[in-house]
């Protein structure tokens, strides 16, 4: 019996919404209409481009870097792409997720995701 290959890639998408009125910026806002479509928008494309069945696209929570929001994480490769629009999201499936090469200049400042912490460094 054959097994079903794993996805080559996750993109994680932030799909928090701060109430209306919350100071806090958000990944999905009521002030932003097209940020309410990315995580449609990011499914429909990988379908479009015929990768849906090695990208596997999910939905998550908060991802804690609000402020550069909306944001998508890439896995593997710990990639987080940040202030989306439809069209960033057109060129990392085109450039990174197809091509291979991650693109820079939508890639979260290193000052805002340092190198990551074991939890063996953390634990108690």
């Amino acid at each position: 019996m054959m097994g079903i290959p794993q996805p080559a890639f996750y993109i994680f998408k932030c799909q928090q919404s701060a109430p209306p009125g919350m100071p806090k910026p958000s990944c999905v806002s009521q002030n932003n209409p097209e940020s309410q479509q990315l995580m449609q928008y990011l499914s429909q494309r990988l379908m479009q481009k015929g990768i849906i069945g090695t990208v596997q696209p999910i939905q998550t929570s908060c991802l804690n870097r609000c402020q550069q929001g909306p944001v998508i994480l890439v896995e593997p490769g710990h990639t987080m792409y940040v202030g989306l629009t439809k069209e960033k999201i057109d060129r990392i499936i085109d450039e990174h997720i197809i091509g291979g090469n991650i693109v820079d200049e939508y890639v979260i400042p290193e000052q805002m995701w340092a190198e990551p912490v074991p939890p063996s460094k953390m634990a108690r």
